[in-house]
């Protein structure tokens, strides 16, 4: 499933919402209610190449036509990439193993008319091999509690990253990637913005793992806006 949210994945009562509209949308095709269960639910502003959702149905609608079906009854910032059967005991989030999440920065001189919805402008030149030295030191089984946010409801804050790099992107874009078992309430956001403190000098890379030691929030960058962030994809098979 692929969606350009600026309105948040989880249903709310009287407020437009994904997961509300695709409930909406299969239940015209399939005629009957069904409720959705998301990898993972994206905040307002953020984005989805990869997101994965799962339902029951009664419907004998060949598997194969129910994208184009529902498609048809959504609006273009969503949209279903691919429909697939699976045993009754998946579950798109408890079944997760690994996601990707990718931040995009616009790090050029002038800030883009087009893209300014999907990406964050940073208008001071980053020091992008100090970055990529830094973003090293979170790959690995640590305890990110210095890099979530307030009121995250999740018991442990330990996490395991098995890969965390840099990309440089075309027209000055910088792409921070990361994938890992799980993530924290605006984890990837914090992370984000403590690499851009990095890339401005304020934080040196080796600092990091002190940060991370810390738990401390005050210690790690801003969280970065929300527009930047990707869900790029979810895996449910580990080799």
């Amino acid at each position: 499933m692929m969606e350009k949210n600026s309105i948040g994945w989880q249903k709310q009562p009287n407020k437009l919402n994904i997961q509300g509209t695709i409930e909406q949308a299969i239940k015209q095709v399939v005629k009957e209610e069904v409720e959705l269960n998301a990898s993972g639910r994206t905040d307002a502003g953020v984005h989805a190449l990869g997101q994965v959702a799962n339902f029951k149905t009664n419907s004998n609608i060949p598997i194969e036509k129910l994208p184009i079906a529902i498609n048809t009854n959504l609006k273009k910032s969503i949209r279903i990439i691919k429909a697939e059967e699976v045993d009754d005991s998946f579950h798109s989030r408890l079944s997760c193993k690994k996601k990707t999440y990718r931040y995009v920065i616009n790090n050029s001189s002038v800030e883009s008319a087009i893209y300014r919805n999907l990406e964050t402008y940073i208008p001071y030149k980053l020091d992008i091999s100090k970055m990529k030295k830094a973003i090293k030191y979170f790959e690995g089984k640590h305890d990110f509690k210095a890099f979530k946010a307030s009121g995250t409801s999740s018991r442990s804050s330990v996490r395991i990253i098995y890969k965390a790099e840099i990309k440089e992107a075309e027209k000055g874009r910088i792409y921070i990637e990361l994938t890992g078992n799980g993530f924290l309430y605006n984890m990837v956001r914090i992370i984000a913005g403590t690499l851009v403190e990095v890339g401005l000098g304020k934080i040196e890379p080796e600092e990091i793992i002190n940060i991370i030691d810390s738990g401390k929030r005050e210690k790690a960058g801003k969280t970065l806006p929300p527009n930047g962030l990707y869900l790029v994809s979810v895996e449910y098979d580990v080799d």
